[in-house]
């Protein structure tokens, strides 16, 4: 009975996620094209948009999009993004103190050192997405990386056998973690693994 309710509240805040992702794009491209149209007044300190507006509102939305991202993926990179943004937003539109701007160059370097050190031992940029089908011994000898696996193990294989290792069910954005590599479930079809990341370590 306990599994039963458990899984209704995750499926009710899975699409709760949905919605609320869907009406925080629907406003930001709403917005966009407020944005678009009012670009005619940026000459005119005295009308909005000015400079100093179109580049808070610009902010803002990316934080938006950022955000969207997070609820979707659930990975600790989207998060560090949304941080990352919104401190940067704070330091560029807001000229009040020179301290604020020290405190929030300082917030940005503790992210970096955080991301690098504590949470996060892969670099998103050296990341390729593979069939989940793909044989491990082959993304092994192509990306120079070693990737546990039994013989004829696919990269589904190893990653449910991972997530069952983990008690973590498979969805977009769980990741399994090794010794110079993780990977990523990129795609889902049917609730299968399609596609999956392989993301080399910055180690």
């Amino acid at each position: 009975m306990q599994q039963v309710i458990a899984n209704i509240l995750k499926k009710i805040t899975e699409f709760l996620e949905f919605v609320i992702s869907v009406m925080l794009a629907l406003g930001i491209i709403l917005l966009c094209f407020r944005i678009a149209v009012s670009l005619i007044h940026i000459p005119n300190l005295e009308v909005w948009p000015n400079y100093d507006d179109l580049l808070e509102n610009c902010f803002n939305l990316i934080i938006g999009v950022e955000l969207i991202r997070m609820m979707y993926y659930h990975t600790p990179d989207t998060v560090f993004e949304v941080l990352l943004f919104a401190i940067a937003r704070q330091i560029i539109t807001d000229h009040s103190s020179i301290w604020g701007s020290l405190v929030g160059v300082t917030a940005i370097a503790v992210l970096f050192a955080t991301r690098k050190y504590l949470f996060c031992e892969f670099d998103i940029s050296d990341a390729i997405i593979f069939r989940a089908s793909a044989r491990v011994k082959s993304i092994n000898s192509l990306l120079g990386i070693n990737i546990p696996y039994e013989q004829n193990d696919t990269l589904m294989d190893v990653v449910n056998r991972k997530l069952e290792e983990n008690e973590q069910t498979a969805r977009i954005g769980a990741c399994v973690y090794f010794s110079d590599c993780g990977l990523r479930v990129a795609k889902l079809h049917n609730e299968k693994i399609s596609r999956i990341e392989v993301i080399r370590s910055i180690h």
